[in-house]
């Protein structure tokens, strides 16, 4: 499938994966539990991040995004691990699984086959298989809806979020044409510019997102940062001018109203310092609507960015050479 055909599937990508996690009933050891740790990296964690902000507000234990190959000490018995890796194959993902299963960890696996697969069959993990043969950031959709129905189930997001997914993908669905016109006027705007992204705290996963889409959709660099932690560092580097900057500043009608003021006077700092602003606010109330709003509009902008830039959307050689390099050691 192309890109393009990817990112028209977003919405049918979120109603599949419900299905699946119907039909594909995991049965969890009924514990306390102590922590929840996700490990995924790239399109594979993206989705862990986002899950991990929505359920700041709701979950009654911490919530820790994983990225790396080690675990932490803290990883024990009472510890619900969830590895997730589109391909199965994840290498950093399958040291922390290990290192997880080793410490005696509850595990969950979220993946289209590949080693995790594998290793899940073969020690009786909890598995969610999704449908492969795609970029893992073209799949958000399938991991980022399997990680809200295991939360859904262990009680650390309310029940509702599962019809609020299904509403907010329908209305994706319905307004794709009226998003890519608009990505692709922003698209224009960015063409040509160094994007800085912001967001207030609980939207980084969305801010991450948009960061990620551009370098591997536009072969764009570009940076993230948060508010209010930018406000106390990155802030004083803002000390000369920089037009070749486009300042896109993510928002959401919940953003708290201290940091909405925050991000209002650093946008004047902004302009001073001759930088293009960029302001886009969704238009929903509800969390998870307002995420997919930002992550829906944000892929079809790099989608347009990549082809007035000319470049490839769908290649990612780099990758591909790193990993071949990694193969050899």
């Amino acid at each position: 499938m192309t890109m393009q055909a990817l990112i028209e599937a977003f919405p049918n990508h979120i109603h599949e994966s419900l299905s699946i996690a119907r039909e594909q009933v995991l049965s969890i050891p009924n514990k306390a539990y102590s922590e929840i740790m996700i490990s995924g990296l790239g399109g594979s964690g993206i989705g862990a991040t986002i899950v991990s902000n929505w359920a700041a507000g709701h979950a009654s234990l911490p919530v820790i995004v994983n990225k790396e190959y080690r675990i932490p000490a803290f990883v024990g018995p009472n510890t619900f691990f969830i590895a997730s890796s589109y391909s199965g194959n994840t290498e950093e993902t399958l040291q922390a699984v290990h290192e997880a299963h080793k410490a005696g960890a509850t595990v969950v696996c979220i993946t289209s086959g590949g080693k995790l697969a594998e290793l899940a069959k073969e020690h009786g993990w909890g598995l969610r298989t999704i449908p492969g043969g795609n970029p893992p950031r073209a799949c958000l959709g399938y991991s980022l809806t399997q990680l809200v129905a295991i939360f859904v189930q262990q009680g650390w997001l309310p029940s509702n979020y599962i019809g609020v997914l299904e509403n907010a993908a329908n209305r994706l669905k319905e307004s794709q044409a009226q998003v890519s016109q608009k990505a692709q006027e922003i698209a224009a705007r960015l063409n040509g510019t160094l994007p800085v992204i912001y967001a207030e705290t609980l939207s980084e996963g969305i801010a991450v997102r948009f960061r990620q889409q551009i370098n591997e959709n536009a072969k764009m660099l570009c940076w993230h940062h948060i508010v209010p932690e930018m406000n106390h560092n990155e802030m004083v580097g803002w000390a000369d001018k920089h037009p070749e900057i486009l300042v896109v500043s993510l928002r959401n009608p919940s953003d708290f109203k201290r940091n909405r003021l925050r991000m209002d006077i650093a946008e004047g700092i902004f302009k001073q310092r001759e930088a293009q602003t960029l302001s886009i606010e969704s238009s929903s109330e509800h969390p998870v609507e307002q995420a997919l709003e930002h992550i829906h509009l944000g892929d079809w902008v790099s989608l347009h960015l990549a082809r007035l830039r000319g470049a490839d959307e769908m290649e990612v050689h780099v990758i591909d050479f790193l990993k071949g390099e990694l193969s050899k050691h």
